[in-house]
Parts: structure tokens; C-alpha cells; sequence
């Protein structure tokens, strides 16, 4: 029989993702002994495959960049934009705190802000990307939480809160690797487990309208809803569940024997949308969900090709933690995915693509992915308000060498 394990603390937290991370943080600075439980064997979460961007109002970037923006600005922007469903007195705190809690407190971890990148709901740049996305973002934060004493627990999934006297006073759970009992006596708990993006008949119950196709997952893998079920075994209840936020950029996970899964891919500059019928039908620069989503979701049939030469996908990356070493890029196992996954596409040095293909350009045999995430705070998940940015049809004149071309339908992620 397995052994069991205790702990005992003064603050227990249930996820070792962004949230969980940063409140151990916080926890540890005030003084308090602290263990985060992670069920994955790696800590991150989803926000480690990530993009990473965060909304900062007055940063240091966008000073450089001759940006003048204020907390009025910002705060009018996020209640235009996020309609009734909005939070006013969050929106207002987050904003005005963004600055000193966010932008430095995180470069006192050695985390390092880079460009700022078109959002859609804000007047001005201030969607700020940090050096490596969301993993550059984690790592940092993970290592910063080890300086300071905090403990992550690993390859541990809590399948209870314990209640005594109506308080919650620890946690009950197992070690996934060897089924040993694990039990956490704690003065308090923090349930930050993340979304529920990889848990697809949540997703589906949420949102009925993604049953009409099929639903790839392309989430973190912890972000199973496990932390709801716990809030509500416990008599929490839960908002929002249908603030759900969609993007498209992803390509069938080839390594999935399920079948079930997408992959995200990041950091390709430059690259052609196209629809079935070869044409380009948005601007790529706008790929967020209210925008690129339901532009996608209106083509017919209702999925696209992204078009990209090797220098483009040089700089790729793959939100997935198979395709990183650490807090590295896997570069191998990138290129392994473009020269190797059917739903790729490589047609080699040919004058042009509608010459290699003809007829059947663009080619048509594989499914399509959809990954979802939460809706960002002040945001809503209605997507009528897209239409407005769609640049007129166009196809692409120059040839295209030594490309690749993605397959990919709207897709539901976590971060």
C-alpha cells in the first residue's frame, strides 16, 4: 500500500500556473510558509505555452515608443469594450496597478518586456509581449518563487478540500506517479487551477454553438476543471463560464493518438491567411477573437491556410510543452513538426503554389483545430464586432518558395 505523505502550511495553493505562481509569491513576501500543488510533473500551467501579453497602462515602452496613455484612457477603453458584462471596480484596480505591480514587479524577477503588440479594444498600444512569451514570463516567476523559499509540489492531483467546522482547512490528494496519499494542513487555500479549456464536454456544455463542427483542445494540459468541481463540491459557485475566448492559429497536434489535440504556433512575422478558395480574407495582424476568429468562422468551408517561407517559420514556436527543453525553444522538435506532420504542407522550390497544386491548391484533406481560452477581464465573447477590420480580398502575386502552409480552424486555448 502506498505510503502517505503530509505537509503542513500556512498558505496552500492548487495550481503552479500564473495565478498560483504569483500568489506564492506575494504569500512569501509577506512572511508566510507556502506550498503550491501542481498536477502536472513541471510547474507553468497554461500560461507557460502562452502568448504572455499583458495590458500595462504608461510603461516604460510606451514612453520610448511616443505612446501617451493614462489609466482614464485605459479604463475607457476596457468598459467600451467589454459592454454590461464588465467589471468596473476590477478594471479600474488592474489598470491603475498594472504599472508598479506588473511591468516592474515582474522585471525585479529578471523578466524583460519587448515590443507592444495591436489588441483589439484599446485606442493605443499597450498590449505588452515579454522576451520569450509565456514561458520566458513562467520561468522567471517559477525560479523568482524558489528564491525565495516557496515549496512546488509536482505531480500531484488534490481531489479534495477538507472542511472542518465549515472552514477549509487543508487539502486531499494522491501522488500521480506513485498513488501515495498526500494530505496538506493549511491556515489558508488558494484554488488558482486554471481554466477548463482541455476538458472539451465542459467546453461544449458552455458553449453549444462549437458542436456543429469538430473541437480540437489546445490548452494546457492541466486545464481539465478540476478546480471547479472542487469550488463546487465545497459550495462555491462560479461566474462567467461562458466568457470564452477563440483563436485560430493552430495546426492538428500529429502526435495525438486521440486525435484531440491542437498545437499553437507564435512568432511567425509576415505570414498569408488564406481561405479554400486560395484568397486572403483578413489582416493577419488582428488575430485575436473578436476579430480573426468569427472572420474564419464565416468562410466556407470554415477553415484557412497559413502560408509562411522558412525564413517566417525560423522564429516559430509551439505552445506545447514537448517542443521546449526547460525554459528553451525545442528547436529539433519544431522543425521535426514542420517536416513531418501531415496537415503541413512543404511544396519545395516551385514557382508558385497554384502551379504545384493546380487545381486542388489549396489542398483539403485535413481537419480542422479548435482550442479555447478564458475571456481577458473586460472582454466578451461575442464576436459581432469583427467585420469592421476585414481588408478587402486579395491573392498573393509574388511566388511563394520553400513555404509551408498550416491548416487551421478556430481554436479554444487558456491564457
Amino acid at each position: 500500500m502506498p505510503l502517505a505523505r503530509d505537509y503542513e502550511t500556512d498558505v496552500a495553493i492548487v495550481g503552479a500556473g500564473g495565478a498560483g505562481i504569483a500568489a506564492g509569491i506575494e504569500a512569501r513576501a509577506a512572511g508566510a510558509r507556502v506550498i503550491v500543488i501542481e498536477q502536472a510533473p513541471a510547474p507553468g500551467g497554461a500560461a507557460i505555452v502562452s502568448g504572455g501579453g499583458c495590458l500595462i497602462v504608461g510603461s516604460p515602452l510606451q514612453k520610448e515608443n511616443g505612446i501617451d496613455d493614462t489609466p482614464d484612457l485605459a479604463f475607457a477603453d476596457w468598459m467600451a469594450w467589454g459592454g454590461p458584462t464588465a467589471d468596473a471596480v476590477w478594471a479600474r484596480y488592474y489598470i491603475e496597478h498594472s504599472l508598479n505591480d506588473l511591468y516592474h514587479w515582474a522585471e525585479s524577477f529578471g523578466v524583460r518586456w519587448l515590443d507592444l503588440k495591436v489588441q483589439e479594444g484599446n485606442s493605443v498600444l499597450r498590449w505588452t509581449r515579454p522576451e520569450r512569451n509565456g514561458l520566458g514570463l513562467m520561468s522567471r516567476l517559477i525560479d523568482g518563487l524558489r528564491a525565495k523559499g516557496g515549496e512546488i509540489v509536482c505531480d500531484t492531483e488534490i481531489t479534495a478540500l477538507v472542511i472542518e467546522n465549515g472552514c477549509v482547512t487543508g487539502l486531499a490528494g494522491r501522488n500521480a506517479a506513485t498513488g501515495e496519499a498526500v494530505s496538506v494542513r493549511s491556515a489558508t487555500v488558494v484554488v488558482a487551477s486554471g481554466g477548463f479549456n482541455s476538458n472539451l464536454d465542459m467546453v461544449l456544455a458552455h458553449n453549444p454553438a462549437l458542436k456543429n463542427g469538430r473541437v480540437l483542445v489546445g490548452s494546457g494540459r492541466g486545464s481539465t476543471g478540476s478546480g471547479h468541481a472542487l469550488v463546487r463540491k465545497a459550495g462555491g459557485y462560479l461566474t462567467h463560464m461562458d466568457h470564452i475566448w477563440y483563436y485560430i492559429y493552430a495546426t492538428p497536434d500529429y502526435r495525438d493518438a486521440g486525435g484531440r489535440r491542437g498545437l499553437v504556433f507564435r512568432q511567425v512575422p509576415g505570414y498569408v491567411w488564406v481561405n479554400q478558395q486560395g484568397r486572403r480574407f483578413h489582416n493577419e495582424a488582428l488575430s485575436g477573437g473578436n476579430s480573426a476568429t468569427p472572420a474564419l468562422m464565416a468562410q466556407t468551408p470554415r477553415h484557412a491556410w497559413a502560408i509562411m517561407d522558412a525564413p517566417m517559420s525560423a522564429t516559430m514556436e509551439i505552445a506545447d510543452p514537448w517542443y521546449r527543453e526547460g525554459d528553451k525553444v525545442a528547436r529539433a522538435r519544431v522543425i521535426e513538426l514542420l517536416d513531418n506532420s501531415p496537415f503541413i504542407r512543404k511544396p519545395g522550390p516551385s514557382p508558385s503554389l497554384r502551379t504545384r497544386w493546380g487545381s486542388t491548391w489549396p489542398p483539403s484533406s485535413a481537419p480542422w483545430s479548435v482550442t479555447t481560452r478564458p475571456a481577458p477581464p473586460g472582454s466578451t465573447s461575442s464576436p459581432s464586432t469583427a467585420s469592421r477590420s476585414r481588408p478587402r480580398n486579395r491573392s498573393i502575386r509574388r511566388p511563394i518558395t520553400r513555404c509551408r502552409c498550416f491548416r487551421s480552424r478556430a481554436r479554444t486555448s487558456a491564457a
